[in-house]
């Protein structure tokens, strides 16, 4: 059995097992999409980064608590528990957030971190690895699955190729650490080699572990038509962003088009979260709740 192939039927044995359904132009020569089990499934969930403005304020910032019990008040399903905001990283303390999550009836869809993985060999890319392994530890007692990645961006002096390599072997390096931990990374489409579907198929397809996979990001595709992008990684994705507002190519930010993007997903056979991602300007504590009441509709209906 080939890797790919060995890849295929391992997600399958975990339950991160689409249907083969063809992708846009470009991405032909990608990795085989995820061969899931069952019908689609998509449950909602929220990021922590959406309250961002309210965990790093400096008077009377809201807690990581706060943000869990905001996001049962809201009846989300999961959260993902983005690694800026965790003051403390105690085992204790996660031990402590993931009860409480649990008492709330939340899963802990993921956790996140920020990285920049297109280092050169040397001190910096090592500091990036270690904080990497660091919350594999910290996902695995926060009982999160995935950790959601980065591709980073191109070094001064460095080619194309040249950065695409060493990406690809430090992820991998990565990868064999999540595994043993049964943590999975998820590569967002966030710029850089990623800031099209063919650059973030080109990575998926050259990383060699099955503990990969992409974090589709609705909202960072730029191009003429961000929903045929977001239709070529959707078979690729073990967990997703929605942004409640797209931009094509040349064009201002207007209101996503949920039941379109809830569409591609079943038609990829997604099975996982849809983890809102909210950076509009209204105030999240007054903008969620319509959006979030948006988003199950369109999951109703679609």
């Amino acid at each position: 059995m080939g890797r790919q192939a060995s890849r295929r039927a391992f997600l399958g044995r975990v339950g991160l097992g689409a249907a083969g359904l063809g992708v846009a132009a470009g991405a032909a020569h990608a990795i085989e999409p995820i061969v899931r089990k069952g019908p689609p499934k998509l449950k909602l969930g929220v990021c922590a980064y959406s309250y961002r403005q309210l965990l790093t304020r400096k008077e009377d910032p809201m807690t990581l608590e706060g943000f869990l019990e905001k996001a049962a008040e809201l009846d989300f399903d999961g959260v993902e528990l983005t690694s800026y905001y965790f003051k403390d990283t105690s085992a204790e303390f996660l031990r402590r957030i993931r009860a409480k999550a649990l008492q709330l009836g939340l899963e802990v869809a993921g956790s996140a971190v920020g990285n920049n993985f297109c280092l050169p060999a040397g001190p910096a890319r090592d500091k990036q690895i270690e904080n990497l392994k660091k919350w594999v530890d910290h996902s695995e007692i926060l009982g999160a699955p995935i950790i959601r990645i980065f591709a980073g961006g191109k070094q001064k002096g460095q080619t194309d190729a040249d950065a695409h390599k060493v990406l690809v072997e430090t992820i991998e390096e990565c990868c064999a650490y999540a595994g043993e931990h049964k943590v999975f990374l998820a590569l967002e489409n966030h710029g850089g080699p990623t800031a099209t579907a063919e650059g973030t198929l080109k990575i998926l397809r050259d990383v060699k572990n099955p503990w990969f996979g992409a974090n589709l990001d609705t909202g960072n595709f730029r191009s003429a038509d961000p929903y045929a992008e977001i239709a070529a990684v959707a078979p690729y994705a073990i967990t997703t962003h929605v942004k409640v507002e797209m931009s094509a190519a040349g064009q201002k930010a207007g209101p996503a088009d949920f039941p379109r993007i809830v569409k591609i997903l079943r038609e990829a056979g997604y099975r996982g979260y849809l983890s809102i991602e909210y950076e509009a300007k209204e105030d999240p504590l007054t903008a969620l709740p319509r959006h979030v009441k948006a988003i199950r509709e369109a999951m109703k209906e679609a």
